[in-house]
């Protein structure tokens, strides 16, 4: 079985009918992580034993609780393999679900991995790393944009036969999460990290009927705590870099 998606505007906006059929409507719920405990500012990436600072887990919370306040049916609650996210995920404790880990969510490779890039941007225009710019549409510096879609696409289908009729909850990261809506919403993959609408902590819900996706919408339920975190990350929201 494979999604059919039907092209829709913004992600930050509801689209499509939602006056579906219980019986007929799959939620598919895909979260952000909470801010990471990352004092030195580096681009973790894949790296492991990132963990979430305190207003992380606050933000986790919040999301959590926001699905609950909102009467989210969750069935399934999937994550990444990576701390910060599993760790967003335990808020599936709200709903007495145990967490699968799902490979596909995870963060996406870069070749600036284990750089302190978050906490001096300017590193990034050493010459020794021109050769890592030359296709900024593949990208050349990391796991190609199409893999990425590939990999997201599968895991949301995979999400939607199991939570068929009900919802679901996935955990992923933000590049990952913004290339799955820019291939759903039938957009360029290629984008510039600034315009990445997808803070700490928020959620981007894909709403089908069947097997056809039908609507989409976008919240951020720890906005406030986003204004507040330190470690910070590019984006269109209060989660942009201040370093």
């Amino acid at each position: 079985e494979r999604v059919e998606a039907r092209p829709h505007g913004r992600a930050s906006r509801v689209c499509g009918p939602l006056y579906l059929s219980v019986m007929d409507r799959t939620i598919i719920h895909v979260m952000r992580h909470g801010e990471v405990d990352n004092p030195a500012g580096v681009l973790y990436g894949r790296l492991p034993g990132f963990g979430l600072t305190e207003l992380g887990y606050q933000m986790a919370a919040r999301g959590a609780a926001y699905l609950v306040d909102s009467g989210a049916d969750i069935a399934r609650v999937i994550s990444s393999p990576l701390l910060r996210a599993q760790l967003t995920a335990a808020t599936a404790a709200a709903y007495g679900l145990s967490i699968a880990t799902d490979p596909r969510l995870i963060e996406s490779d870069n070749v600036f991995e284990g750089l302190a890039v978050n906490s001096n941007r300017a590193m990034l225009a050493n010459p020794k790393y021109y050769k890592y710019y030359c296709n900024p549409l593949r990208p050349s510096w990391g796991e190609p944009y199409r893999d990425v879609a590939s990999r997201m696409s599968a895991a949301l289908s995979a999400a939607l036969r199991e939570a068929r009729g009900r919802e679901a909850l996935l955990v992923s990261h933000q590049n990952p999460i913004v290339t799955l809506t820019r291939f759903i919403n039938g957009q360029p993959l290629a984008h510039s990290p600034r315009s990445r609408h997808c803070s700490l902590a928020s959620i981007t819900s894909f709403i089908f009927s069947g097997a056809t996706l039908v609507g989409t919408s976008y919240v951020e339920p720890a906005a406030d705590l986003v204004a507040l975190a330190q470690d910070m990350t590019p984006g269109d929201s209060a989660a942009d870099l201040r370093r």
